[in-house]
């Protein structure tokens, strides 16, 4: 059986996960701005050097997360913060300037966004968002990117 996939992002796999810890910088903001506001908050993670800053992290992996939705459990109007971070000890002590945030424990349908091309994100999320079939949570969605050039979108399910 061949895997044969197109030039588009698609659902691979489903996985229960378990709960994630993730420090990070945040930005509050909404789908309305977020084309505006979400590149600037990139570059300010890595101008700054946020990475380097996170104590106790568990891998250089970096985690973009979805959450606080002003509408939480239903859908993903309004306001949300995003924060990008990296995974953390249970314990790790929060940076001053920084946050942190839990990602629940779940079942999630996972995404493989186009490899070492996060400048196409927006399209993995545009299938993700078509998908209609899914029952999202709306309580924590996240990328996560890899040293590999890997990068997927994993979101909630019910």
């Amino acid at each position: 059986m061949s895997d044969e996939k197109g030039d588009t992002a698609q659902m691979n796999t489903t996985h229960q996960t378990q709960a994630i810890r993730v420090i990070g910088l945040e930005l509050r903001t909404s789908n309305d701005v977020a084309m505006q506001s979400i590149p600037p908050h990139w570059q300010r993670f890595f101008a700054e050097g946020v990475l380097a800053q996170i104590p106790g992290k568990l891998s250089d992996t970096v985690y973009a997360v979805y959450t606080h939705f002003e509408h939480a459990g239903l859908n993903n109007e309004g306001l949300y913060s995003l924060i990008i971070g990296a995974q953390v000890n249970a314990d790790a002590p929060v940076p001053v300037g920084l946050t942190h945030c839990v990602i629940p424990a779940g079942p999630r349908a996972v995404f493989e966004a186009p490899k070492g091309q996060p400048e196409r994100i927006g399209e993995t999320w545009h299938e993700v968002w078509s998908r209609n079939d899914l029952a999202k949570t709306f309580i924590a969605e996240y990328e996560r990117y890899q040293a590999d050039g890997s990068i997927d979108v994993w979101i909630g399910l019910r």
